[in-house]
């Protein structure tokens, strides 16, 4: 019952992402430079793709990246990387939602967090990964970034509050944050401040509401 209630949920999300995020992929091209962080299994890695952009493709779950790859793997624009982002480079463990608890790792993946906190994760069931440091690969590319994805499952606050620092939404056209402020005690304090920040600075091209 728990896995039908997640499916029609999963539908209604998938219907809102289509609508919203359609308008953001009409400016993208062949010579288009996007980045999809928490790419999960590849929902919309594959609608990045399908414009013919270069994609990079940042997902920690083993198994949300097992079925990322077979969608999008053979697809030589699109790059694959197994780890997670963040304000800082790491090792950490990245705990399962608490569905994994009756199988189906790849289907709960979207639940999955470095914080223990999240109020839908197992403490018990976990796996290390590897987190780099997004300011410093965004740093390193070679030309600005059209798009930039952020799903993160709660960590997403320290990554943007380093992210503004450095000035980095200079070099990142458009960047959409999904923020999870009801799922983490603490979280809405956190992103009240990131929101502040983006606010007081006059800074137009991140969004925190797009879904």
């Amino acid at each position: 019952m728990k896995k039908h209630i997640q499916q029609l949920k999963n539908l209604i999300q998938k219907v809102l992402t289509r609508l919203m995020f359609g308008r953001y992929l009409k400016g993208l091209d062949s010579g288009s430079l996007v980045i999809d962080c928490g790419a999960n299994v590849g929902d919309i890695t594959t609608k990045l793709a399908a414009t013919g952009a270069v994609v990079h493709a940042f997902e920690p779950n083993p198994f949300a990246f097992e079925v990322l790859k077979k969608r999008v793997g053979d697809n030589p624009k699109v790059h694959l990387h197994p780890k997670g982002v963040w304000d800082k480079h790491t090792r950490t463990k990245l705990y399962f939602h608490e569905g994994t608890s009756s199988g189906d790792e790849a289907f709960w993946a979207f639940g999955s967090s470095i914080l223990a906190e999240k109020g839908n994760v197992l403490k018990g069931k976990s796996v290390e990964v590897e987190i780099i440091d997004l300011t410093e690969f965004i740093e390193g590319l070679d030309r600005p970034v059209d798009l930039l994805k952020i799903d993160i499952e709660g960590a997403e606050c320290e990554l943007l509050e380093k992210f503004i620092a450095k000035g980095l939404h200079q070099k990142v056209k458009q960047t959409l944050v999904e923020t999870h402020d009801s799922k983490i005690p603490g979280q809405k304090v956190k992103t009240d401040k990131v929101r502040a920040l983006i606010r007081d600075q006059g800074i137009r091209n991140i969004n925190l509401n797009w879904l």
